[in-house]
């Protein structure tokens, strides 16, 4: 899968034009040493040197919600399989991920849990897209609003739940709730209390307990406009309170099957870029093209890049953060707004933009290199380089 996997402890690339400051900068050169961003201009390091005339340089991508690829699902991963996920992320660009669960039973928690853990501690040397917690999904979420999830394992919060969920010895958690369920309200507060990143989705809340739940801490909202309540000009919705509220901000699907590219566009702008993150929803069929899959109890179609259940709901889609990012590009934003919400904002919602999601020096050298067609043509992982 991999052309070229580079292990060194400096490189230096030079005549790049690259996201810097939040800005598009020209024929810029960076030195890498020790898998860190040593310099940003100056006389190199040492090194192996590459020329990236031609190219733009942005951070790696961070995907904060996916749910697998290459055929295979989160839910039923082992560690062999995860590492295949992370494989074909890093060769689409993709550097951190947070593998994704949808509702399932306590076994399955703890064994996914299991085998997250086992690969946290085996990647670090590995050239991979490198996944940095985990991301509970709809668990407790509003029956009415399931999309794709299962119901039969949705929970109320009582009180005691979050505390027997499996947890990872280390990482970032992040759970996607409904508010408006029993216990809502204290959910959000128990998983602000925990450090946990509380995202509202599959929902049909009202506005005053969107604002109730804001105030308790969740204040992110899952793959915006899908799963929860539209906007109308009396009835802002769950849709308008995202759009209005100053302090919250969303991640969306820029599949242009989940979302509408015109409404894409139009919420990302409403929005700002800098509140927006862009995430792939994907599932295992990703990178396997068109046909019938078998996946969380039923049967899932893909056809034309178009997943559909038994029910008729979509259930995810079949794109990489790679292809997000060339949409947002054909819409018009800049190289530096993609970079943004494909990188920075991701990082910033889970609480590791001190590391990463922008290029900067003492930063982690995640890197991808883009053609003038926005095609990737190489990929550098903690300081390692891969051409694609």
């Amino acid at each position: 899968m991999f052309d070229k996997i580079t292990s060194m402890s400096s490189l230096r690339l030079k005549n790049a034009d690259a996201v810097v400051d939040d800005q598009l900068r020209e024929d810029v050169s960076f030195d890498i040493d020790n898998g860190l961003i040593a310099a940003i201009g100056g006389d190199g390091v040492g090194g192996e040197t590459i020329d990236c005339t031609g190219l733009t340089l942005i951070p790696g991508f961070i995907d904060v919600h996916i749910h697998g690829a290459v055929g295979v699902d989160v839910n039923v991963a082992d560690t062999d399989g995860l590492l295949e996920i992370a494989r074909f992320l890093a060769v689409n660009g993709v550097t951190v991920w947070m593998p994704t669960l949808v509702p399932d039973s306590d076994e399955t928690y703890c064994r996914v849990i299991s085998s997250i853990d086992r690969l946290m501690g085996i990647q670090v040397d590995e050239p991979v897209a490198q996944a940095v917690g985990v991301h509970y999904e709809g668990l407790f979420a509003n029956e009415k609003m399931c999309g794709a999830l299962r119901p039969k394992f949705f929970k109320c919060f009582t009180g005691s739940e979050l505390s027997e969920l499996p947890k990872l010895k280390h990482g970032v958690h992040m759970m996607t709730f409904a508010p408006e369920i029993e216990g809502g309200i204290a959910l959000a507060e128990e998983l602000t209390r925990h450090g946990w990143v509380a995202s509202i989705g599959h929902t049909r809340a009202d506005v005053a307990t969107l604002d109730r739940a804001f105030a308790a801490g969740a204040k992110h909202l899952t793959h915006f406009y899908n799963a929860m309540t539209g906007m109308h000009h009396r009835n802002i919705g769950t849709v308008g309170w995202g759009l209005t509220n100053p302090g919250v901000t969303f991640d969306i699907i820029a599949d242009g099957i989940h979302v509408d590219p015109k409404m894409l566009e139009f919420a990302c702008r409403s929005k700002s870029p800098e509140l927006v993150s862009l995430i792939s929803d994907s599932i295992g069929p990703t990178g396997s093209g068109d046909g019938e899959f078998e996946m969380w109890g039923e049967k899932i179609t893909v056809e034309n890049g178009r997943t559909q259940n038994g029910r008729g709901s979509i259930a995810g889609s079949v794109i990489t953060l790679l292809d997000a990012a060339k949409r947002m590009l054909s819409l018009g934003f800049s190289s530096a707004e993609v970079s943004r919400m494909a990188s920075l904002n991701p990082a910033t919602l889970l609480g590791i933009e001190k590391s990463r999601g922008t290029i900067e020096i003492g930063k982690r050298a995640d890197l991808v290199g883009l053609d003038e067609e926005g095609n990737l043509r190489f990929v550098i992982i903690g300081g390692r380089q891969t051409k694609v």
